[in-house]
């Protein structure tokens, strides 16, 4: 990934602004934002939903993934090795390893999800067109390029500003929920 100033100092900023959010109200925020996503037909019809571990002040994700298990929903969760990352998928929260970035993941005999219908993405940022900024490494931008599955961006409000700026490397995510909209951007 190459460095990009401005798009580090806007990341370090929204990143200052996200966890600068009470523990009590990430909660809230989280609910809402959950329940907005369960109602949309994307989520009704998925089969196979790649999903994120939420840490820090993320949206949180542990209710949604144990919600769409009960579902029978076919769940995966991203694996990060040799600077790569793949879906393993998951079908007990209670069988996840420390990863390398001290993220619960799947372990690395679990099968990996080739096709996904929906895809969660975790950020640090968005503006209105779909345009992401995550936190540097791009593991989701290369994961994402030509995959067709509905990308997916769960976020606070206050996440989203003007613009991002963008290099070719970068996905636009098709839509955006946060507590107050749902968004798409496609």
């Amino acid at each position: 990934m190459t460095l990009n100033p401005e798009k580090a100092a806007l990341r370090k900023h929204l990143l200052e602004k996200r966890d600068s959010t009470s523990f009590d109200l990430m909660g809230i925020h989280s609910e809402k934002i959950l329940s907005k996503l369960m109602k949309t037909k994307v989520i009704s019809d998925a089969e196979s939903i790649a999903c994120y571990y939420s840490i820090g002040s993320e949206v949180q994700t542990v209710e949604l993934i144990t919600h769409l298990l009960e579902e029978k929903k076919s769940v995966s969760l991203p694996r990060i090795s040799s600077n790569a990352m793949s879906f393993r998928i998951i079908d007990d929260l209670s069988k996840l390893d420390k990863g390398e970035f001290d993220i619960p993941e799947p372990k690395d005999n679990a099968p990996i999800q080739e096709k996904h219908d929906v895809i969660l993405v975790p950020c640090v940022g968005l503006d209105g067109e779909g345009n992401r900024i995550g936190y540097g490494q791009g593991f989701y931008d290369k994961y994402l390029e030509g995959n067709n599955a509905i990308k997916i961006a769960l976020s606070y409000s206050k996440q989203i500003v003007k613009s991002i700026p963008v290099t070719d490397e970068d996905i636009k995510m098709d839509w955006i929920i946060t507590e107050k909209d749902v968004i798409k951007t496609s």
